[in-house]
Formats: C-alpha cells, structure tokens, sequence
C-alpha cells in the first residue's frame, strides 16, 4: 500500500489484463459480527484486509471474541452474550472501542451493545464524528436502551449503558433516507433479544436498498429468517437465534470492481480488463453498476464469479439515471462522465452527503479541477465533460476517502496526456489497500510517460541513502544500480570466473539473466537468496568496478536496468544513469561531497559494523577509486550536462532529500496545481 504524501500518476492510455478483487468490506464486516454473536465457531474464507476489517476484529477481541487466524482464513468463536435485561454480561465490563471511520462497524455494534447490555464508549477518528447516528439512537433509545452522546447530540462518541428492560412489543420506526445502516444495524441486532416477534418499520423512502438485501442474504445464511413487508416492514420471528454456518466465503467487492469494469469501458482497446472475485451470481447490489456501464457503452461479457471489459462505444454514451441502488457506485460513473459525448445527469444520490465525506460536494470541486462543468443540487449531480483541448493537470483532494482517490485515478487516462495527482493514497486501505499496485499492473502506457529521477555520483557520496529516500516518499521503484554490478561479481566470482576480458562474454551472459528482486524492506535477492551483506563488502565494490569496465557486461545490464522503469515512477542510483541508461529523465542530481567528509562516514559506517579502518587509509582508496572512475574508457565517471549539483558535505539526508523532491516539484506540472 503505497504511505506517500501524495502519488502521482502520469498519462495513462491503455489497459488490459487480470484482476483479483479483495473481497467486499460490506460483506466482511458483516460476516464477521454474525460469526460473533453466533453459538459455534465461523472459519472465514476471502476476508476483506483493510482498515475497516482491522477495526472491526480489535473490537471483537476486545469483547471477548476469539480471533485465530488460520492461513488465508480467520476462525471466529462468539463470547457468551446475554439480554441487557440480565445485566452486564460477564464479557461486557467498561470497554472502549475505536471503531476508525467504519460505518459497517460504528452502526452494528452500538445496536448489538445496546441490547445485549454493558458499558462502553464507541468512537472513531473526527471524520466519524460528523456521521450521523441519531435516527439509531432514537429507534434504541425507544426499546429502552440507555445510549448517551459524548460530544454533539446526533453524532458519535456514544456511551452505552446496561438497560434494565427492553420493550420490543410496538413496531420499531427506523429512518430508511439517512442511511441504510441504520436498518442493517437493527436487523443483526434484534435477533438477539427476539423472545416474540419483533417489527421494524421503516419512516419515509428506503434507500441503498441492495445493501439491505445483503444483509438479508447473510442473515438466512447464519439461521435467520426475516420476513418483510416491500422495503417498509420487517419481522424478526419469534426464538430467532444465530448459528454458525461453519464455513463462509466473502465475495469480493462489487463497489471496487467499478473502478476497473470503467477501466474497462475507458481503455481497454484490445484485450480485455477481466475482473475474478465477482461476477454476474453476485448478491451485492453494486454489481448492478455493470448495466448503467453497458448503457454508457461498455462492452461486457460476465460469468458467475467474474466479468470481462472492453472499449464498446467511444465516447461514452451520456446518461441520465437514478442511483439509489448503487450509491458508492456511482461515483465511479462521474468519472466515466468526463468521458462521454455529453453532460451526465446521477440523481438520487442524498447519501452520498453522510458517507466517509460530503461526496457530493466533493465530487463537484475535484471534478471541476479537470476541467468540467459540473452543477451540484441537494441529492444530484450533473457533469459536463472537458473538451480534449481543456483537461487540466490536477492535484485531486481526498478527503480521507477511499472513493475518491479510486474513482479519480481513472481520469489518467484523459485524452489530453494530462498527469493526476492523488494526495493521500493511503486512504485506499479502508477497502482496497493495493488498489493502485493492482491499478499499475493492467495499465498501459508508453516508457516515455515513466517519470525517472536519477541520482549520480562518486563512491560513498551518499547515492544510495538518497535515491532509496526520496524513491519512499514519491512512492516510485527504486534502482541500485551499482548493486546490480555487484551482484554480477558476486555470481562470476561464485561461479569460479575471472573478471577480466578472459571470461567478458560469459559474464554478460550471466549478467543479462540475473534473476534480482529489490525488496522493500531494502533487502537484495539473487534467485531468491538474499545478499544483501555479501554484496556491500569492500571486496564487492571492487569487483563491481571490474565488471562494469567489461563492455559485454555493461550492454548486457542496460537492458536489465532499463526495465525497472515501471509506473508510477522510478529513481535510480548509479554512476552512469543520467547519461547513459535514462538519458532522457525528468530530473539528474550529481551527488558529491568532499573526499575528507565521503571517508569520514565510510569510516563510521565501518567502524559500527566491526570492520577495522583508518580515515587515511579510507580517503587515499577513495581518491584512487574516483581517478580510476573518471577514467573509464566506457561510461567514465562525470554528471550529465544538464544534471543538478547537490554537495552534500555538510547537509543531513533529510535536507539532501528535501532539495531534491523540491528540484522535482518544481519540473511536474502539478508543481503549483
């Protein structure tokens, strides 16, 4: 999961290829609090790993769940729950639960810990704070519960205290155009208590209904059957009572599936995008999004568990439809929008304003960045897209919500080459934590679109430590060249060669099949064995500048080199990478520093590590090192004509790094969006 500050994404054109969806936050946490207020236990297969799973699991353990994670699956026995009208049970003293900002957890468990009786405070991060749960309240507050507000009435944190009785002889009113969690909340909730049939009726329009169906669907698959009424009443019967089924699989989720069925449908011009997790079987209501991409143009064949995409009409065919069955959907249709012959009208959509932020408000100013025309009304939305000519380069707000940096990913692929920033990419881990790796892998675009930092210059100025630092924070690939030189030594030397022009062509041969993974952790692996030590020795450095003086050898790396140009970006170290690999990079740093202040840390570096040195000894070698560098016949040593000087002698690496993430700021074209 990429923790950047920012990420961003160059022009994209194309896409094809597999998708393997994680599975469906709607359903997980759904899953995951039946299985707690189960008898037996529940092995949970495809569990969604996101923030709002996390939250969900810690709040179970902190009720005195049992959570055992068993490989791919997590194996979930229920706590001895008993009626509020019993007291406190004895799994429920004073508990405090953060509960993020997950609806699906936040809504579910005030019901549940309402009626079963105890004392807790359930709160989230501020942005829950400001997500209504009164109309919830209310309904509880009406069977007797004792629920109090720790901040402002209407909204999270909320104390619950035991109840002395419950009444649940009167039909239970419920709001239904809020949100529809409340409802969900009540009907896993109530089951517990149902010593008699127990009514809910829901007040005004019902909205988001497709998720009330899942939650119909995973209640009939833990012994629950709920009778209803249309969409305005619901019966719980009489000696209801959870039971495990055992076994479980999460379906992936329908709501992530919608960024890459309008990957798809944007650009996918040969090969299909195929999406597996989720097909045309699927019980969640999101997957009712492939038919409002169909009548903007996609071309889409499905199977029971997956749907393959491609570019059907282009333009996009403009719609004008009602989006109460797809509520988080449909933001992905707004951008589909930008692509279209028309203005796109999505009507309906009031929720969006009590989600993880005013969605709709949202929608409508990063929109508008790009450069559309967009008119926001109470519950609509209507987009006008950009002519070619009048896309922007746009750095796009995400609010802390998952959805928009998902859905506005997609309008990378804008005709006019414009780059997108994405601030904060880490919101995706509310559902989708490796959304943009997964994004990066079908997506298609021409090298040159790559953007390249490379960092040059001498021995022990600090190459490394740099490039692998500002690579972190643009959350870009990172290449050690040098490494790969060393690890070539390495392998010759292991394989008995000489590095001379005796064994040049045998060396290149092996050079150019070098199976080398950089690993995030900063580990080095040659065919799955890490040696990392092995190649930072100063016998290792030596034997790399052999081997680089080796034509052979160096046409052999280029190649090798040259493909780790990958999206999003790449920074590679090496003394040649300007000028030789990526002569055509966005931005060349020569790094240097003086030979005193390059020995000085070389000897410090040594010295931790127990290895024996002298400052003379270290500063005579390194000046050596430099002269033989520089005069090289193949590749010498020197910066690039339009290369930046960076001597770092007396800067830290934290303003090393901040000069040059300023340098590349300043070359982006979303520099001063």
């Amino acid at each position: 999961m990429f923790t950047t500050a920012f990420l961003d994404l160059p022009p994209l054109e194309e896409a094809a290829g597999t998708v393997v969806l994680p599975g469906s936050k709607s359903i997980s946490n759904r899953v995951l609090l039946l299985a707690a207020l189960s008898a037996g236990t529940t092995r949970v297969h495809d569990l969604l790993d996101s923030d709002d799973t996390r939250v969900m699991l810690d709040a179970l353990r902190a009720l005195g769940c049992s959570v055992v994670h068993q490989g791919d699956a997590v194996e979930i026995t229920g706590a001895h729950w008993a009626p509020a009208s019993a007291g406190v049970t004895k799994n429920a003293a004073a508990k405090r639960l953060f509960l993020g900002n997950a609806g699906t957890a936040m809504r579910p468990l005030t019901a549940a810990l309402a009626l079963m009786g105890g004392d807790f405070e359930l709160s989230g991060v501020p942005r829950m704070h400001e997500r209504p749960i009164g109309d919830l309240v209310d309904a509880l507050r009406s069977l007797g519960c004792r629920i109090d507000y720790l901040g402002n009435e209407g909204f999270p944190p909320l104390r619950v205290h035991p109840a002395p009785a419950l009444k649940l002889d009167a039909p239970i009113p419920v709001r239904g155009d809020v949100s529809s969690q409340f409802l969900t909340a009540l009907l896993m909730a109530l089951p517990l208590v149902a010593t008699r049939d127990i009514v809910i009726e829901v007040v005004g329009e019902l909205i988001s209904r497709p998720y009330i169906e899942i939650t119909l669907n995973m209640l009939a698959q833990f012994g629950i059957q709920v009778r209803r009424e249309g969409w305005q009443r619901f019966t719980i019967p009489a000696g209801s009572r959870y039971q495990s089924p055992g076994e479980i699989h999460v379906e992936a989720d329908a709501s992530s599936a919608s960024y890459f069925v309008a990957l798809g449908a944007i650009a996918a011009q040969g090969k299909p995008v195929r999406i597996e997790g989720v097909g045309a079987a699927s019980i969640q209501g999101d997957i009712r999004f492939v038919d409002a991409a169909r009548q903007m143009g996609a071309a889409v064949t499905s199977g029971p568990n997956w749907i393959e995409v491609s570019r059907g009409s282009w333009p996009l065919q403009a719609i004008d439809l009602d989006c109460n069955h797809i509520p988080d959907a449909a933001m992905t249709l707004a951008i589909m929008a930008l692509y279209a012959d028309g203005p796109t009208t999505l009507r309906n959509i009031a929720s969006w304003r009590v989600k993880e932020t005013d969605r709709l408000a949202a929608m409508a100013t990063e929109l508008r960045k790009l450069g559309a025309d967009v008119e926001e009304g109470a519950d609509y939305l209507r987009v006008a897209p950009p002519p070619h000519a009048n896309w922007r380069p746009a750095s796009i707000h995400t609010y802390d919500d998952h959805r928009m940096a998902m859905c506005f990913a997609l309008a990378a692929f804008n005709p006019a080459g414009c780059p997108v920033r994405i601030e904060d990419p880490k919101c995706v881990g509310k559902t989708f934590p490796d959304f943009f790796e997964t994004l990066f892998e079908v997506a298609r675009t021409d090298v040159v679109h790559v953007p390249v930092i490379c960092v040059d210059g001498p021995t022990a100025s600090g190459k490394g430590t740099l490039a692998s630092a500002v690579a972190h924070r643009l959350g870009y690939h990172y290449l050690d060249s040098g490494a790969l030189y060393r690890i070539t030594g390495l392998a010759a030397t292991r394989a008995g060669l000489s590095l001379d022009v005796a064994h040049e062509h045998t060396i290149a041969r092996m050079a150019g099949n070098l199976a080398i993974k950089f690993t995030t952790a900063g580990r080095v692996l040659l065919d799955g064995h890490d040696v990392t030590d092995a190649i930072r020795t100063e016998e290792a450095g030596m034997n790399a500048s052999k081997v680089s003086a080796l034509p052979a050898v160096r046409t052999a790396l280029v190649a090798l080199q040259q493909g780790f140009r990958q999206l999003p970006g790449l920074v590679a170290d090496g003394r040649d990478m300007g000028t030789v690999i990526f002569p055509d990079s966005g931005l060349k740093v020569y790094l240097t520093a003086s030979a005193a202040q390059r020995a000085d840390r070389r000897y410090k570096q040594l010295i931790s590590k127990g290895i024996s040195a002298t400052l003379p000894g270290l500063r005579a070698d390194l000046e050596a090192r430099d002269a033989r560098d520089s005069g090289r016949s193949v590749a010498p040593l020197k910066p690039a004509e339009d290369a930046l000087l960076l001597d770092n002698s007396s800067q830290t690496v934290e303003e090393s790094v901040a000069t040059v993430l300023g340098w590349w700021g300043e070359k982006r074209p979303l520099a001063h969006s």
